[in-house]
């Protein structure tokens, strides 16, 4: 199979070193030879998947830092940043831009393929729950076992309280958190397979994405990262595309707890927060915003009339010059807290992550994975 480059964009906008550790060259230990979990010989591996009947959350250190300049020689240097480093977080040594590309390019997209997938809601109407939003809550937090509707709002950030209060916690009463956990994981499955191919799933570039990825998430950290840790806790599946689908969960919800941190210190509301991803031309439509997230027309009219008096979005809905200023800084803090795995993971890894990544997701996408309305201005 052909594994050439390719960049895409996410269809969304999360163990360790220890804390403040960065990880660099000199500081890392050499690599060694890959157990088959995908973590390097004498890294704590964590659980592995036992057979089940029916059981089971937008890159790279803030553009102007230090550090060496790793870019190639067609990647464009990181604009320079107005805002300061707030607080001690890890450098990169990696290109600024090379960790963002991967995460948007490849890891967060090949998590995301499950979510729009018939095979998700089969798998759940399977065991009783038909409503879409029920089954979105139900295999997004199921990892932190029957939790209620104030933990499930405060880890996702951007869901309508009521919405969520409408279906937890008495989705747990239907499916235990164990089933969720595991029909997810059938679903990603059929998802990926049909999507990719038989073929592919099983390719050597599969395994290998897979054992880069896994040795990612080695670099991971659990302080204040609710989503990651709860997933961290889950055994490693033993099929590579798989523990693939299992790794680009990890590194999805570390960078999304990390990138909730970066929009309270931005001081952007879960609203104020979507309609702002929006404008950038990259984030959720307002038809899915209303659908999936719970806020009314009026709720985002209101997110826009804030932003538009604090001079982020000009009279059109557009990000003024400021506001664009914001959403860098909103990516720039969120690639510095979520620097570790990469820096971890080294310069050839993650760009050889990208290039098999990458071709994964536009093969994924061809398929038809996400919804052509998904994404975009109104």
């Amino acid at each position: 199979m052909s594994m050439a480059p390719a960049v895409t964009r996410s269809p969304f906008g999360r163990h360790g070193s220890a804390a403040g550790t960065v990880l660099t060259p000199a500081s890392r230990a050499p690599p060694g030879p890959l157990h088959r979990s995908g973590l390097r010989t004498g890294a704590p591996a964590p659980r592995r998947s036992e057979p089940v009947a029916a059981t089971e959350r937008p890159a790279p250190a803030p553009p102007g830092s230090s550090g060496s300049d790793q870019r190639r020689p067609d990647e464009e240097a990181a604009p320079p940043s107005p805002y300061r480093t707030v607080g001690t977080v890890p450098s990169m040594t990696l290109h600024p831009l090379a960790a963002r590309r991967c995460w948007h390019g490849a890891i967060n997209p090949l998590h995301a393929t499950v979510y729009f997938s018939p095979e998700i809601a089969e798998e759940f109407a399977a065991l009783g729950i038909a409503d879409p939003v029920a089954v979105n809550l139900a295999h997004r937090s199921a990892a932190m076992g029957a939790v209620g509707a104030g933990a499930v709002t405060a880890a996702f950030y951007n869901y309508r309280h009521d919405l969520v209060a409408r279906h937890l916690p008495a989705v747990w009463d239907t499916v235990t958190p164990a089933q969720a956990v595991a029909a997810r994981l059938r679903a990603a499955d059929a998802a990926l397979t049909r999507l990719l191919g038989a073929d592919t799933v099983t390719s050597p570039e599969v395994a290998e994405a897979a054992d880069l990825a896994m040795r990612a998430t080695e670099g991971c950290t659990r302080h204040a990262r609710t989503l990651y840790a709860a997933h961290a806790d889950l055994p490693v599946p033993e099929e590579p595309h798989l523990r693939l689908w299992h790794a680009t969960t990890l590194l999805r919800e570390h960078r999304g707890d990390g990138h909730l941190a970066a929009l309270l210190l931005a001081g952007l509301d879960p609203v104020e927060a979507l309609v702002s991803h929006t404008a950038t031309g990259r984030g959720m439509t307002a038809k899915w915003l209303r659908g999936m997230r719970g806020w009314t027309q009026d709720d985002l009219d209101a997110a826009a009339g804030r932003l538009r008096e604090r001079g982020v979005l000009d009279a059109a809905g557009d990000l003024t010059e400021e506001g664009a200023a914001l959403r860098e800084r909103l990516e720039s803090d969120t690639d510095r807290l979520d620097a570790a795995p990469y820096e971890h993971l080294g310069a050839d890894g993650l760009a050889r992550l990208s290039e098999l990544g990458g071709a994964l997701v536009v093969k994924a996408v061809s398929a038809g994975a996400f919804p052509r309305d998904l994404m975009g201005r109104p």
